[in-house]
């Protein structure tokens, strides 16, 4: 017994050689740090309640009475601040009745506190954007960053197929219209094209007409709106403006984009080390050219004055009285 239990420690400390010589640590320490170890003695308790119980949920009459009261006492600017953090924090437009509700502020503080937001945020000169869109107010990053915005967030740009938009622009001028009017002036088939624009929330339907067969009748939606950054329906430009829009853009290329080569081919022409040779060449031929032309108008002059003195030199026939031949 004696002996096996020797063999047994020889043999261990055969193996702690071999691994670089005995280890400080008892077996039960290293099992204590390897092994699994015990589990986590808070896994049997159950979680206790950190949040302080609220008391019962008032009735909500009176809590917005005493917001409306607490709002009565709040200053110029603090309203708008009140107003900036409500529709930073919205993920949709908010009309000025919705602020209302929310704030208790009058509505005419909070229209003047949307004036003076406006002016604030407003394109080009901050990040975030106050828009008037969907019959709302609504905060935007500024269309200047986008590139940024979308990078950061690793988005793509959203784009419609000139299919989508040709269905949605004469839905959002024509609504109600049926499938059968979009086909009959786009001349192809819009199934497809209409049920996804209803798929992404840009068309509804609005109901049937009241005609043999009761057509489905399509309209935009408010995320259509949104979408647009529309502030209602007839935000949309009339036909008329759309043909004024597009001259005015036209007289603008004319005038703008075709200078440009004349000016790019002067340039080019300046910085040609012969141009200036070839122009005191031209600027010679042209004054002996000149030269040459007052020399032939003077010698048509000298022409001119030697006839006329030949012609008043020559006799004259003489005349009689009438009736009579000269003698």
């Amino acid at each position: 017994m004696t002996t096996g239990r020797k063999g047994s420690r020889g043999g261990d400390g055969e193996e702690s050689a071999a691994s670089g010589g005995p280890s400080p640590f008892s077996e039960e320490e290293l099992a204590a740090v390897t092994g699994p170890g015990p589990a986590d003695e808070l896994d049997e308790l159950e979680a206790a309640a950190i949040e302080e119980d609220s008391e019962a949920t008032p009735d909500l009459e009176t809590s917005f009475e005493k917001l409306v009261s607490k709002s009565r006492k709040l200053s110029g600017d603090r309203v708008r601040t009140v107003i900036e953090s409500v529709l930073f924090v919205s993920e949709r437009p908010l009309s000025v009745d919705e602020l209302y509700q929310a704030t208790g502020i009058e509505q005419t503080l909070i229209a003047e506190a949307l004036n003076q937001l406006s002016g604030i945020h407003r394109d080009g000169i901050s990040g975030i954007v106050l828009y008037e869109v969907a019959g709302g107010w609504q905060f935007r990053t500024d269309p200047h960053s986008g590139e940024y915005v979308r990078r950061y967030l690793r988005v793509k740009p959203q784009r419609l197929t000139r299919a989508a938009v040709e269905t949605l622009a004469i839905i959002a001028y024509r609504q109600p219209v049926t499938r059968p009017e979009l086909e009959d002036i786009r001349g192809v088939d819009c199934g497809a094209v209409l049920k996804a624009l209803i798929d992404r929330k840009l068309v509804k339907i609005l109901g049937k007409r009241e005609e043999v067969g009761r057509p489905i009748l399509y309209g935009t939606t408010r995320e259509f709106l949104e979408f647009f950054a529309l502030k209602d329906l007839s935000a949309l430009p009339t036909l008329r403006e759309f043909h004024e829009l597009t001259q005015e853009h036209r007289e603008i290329v004319e005038k703008e984009v075709r200078p440009a080569p004349a000016a790019a081919g002067t340039v080019e022409a300046l910085s040609d080390p012969g141009f200036t040779k070839r122009m005191e060449k031209s600027a010679a031929a042209s004054e002996a050219a000149l030269e040459d032309l007052e020399e032939a108008m003077a010698a048509a002059d000298q022409i001119q004055k030697a006839s006329s003195s030949v012609l008043d030199t020559a006799p004259k026939p003489e005349t009689g009285t009438e009736g009579q031949k000269p003698e």
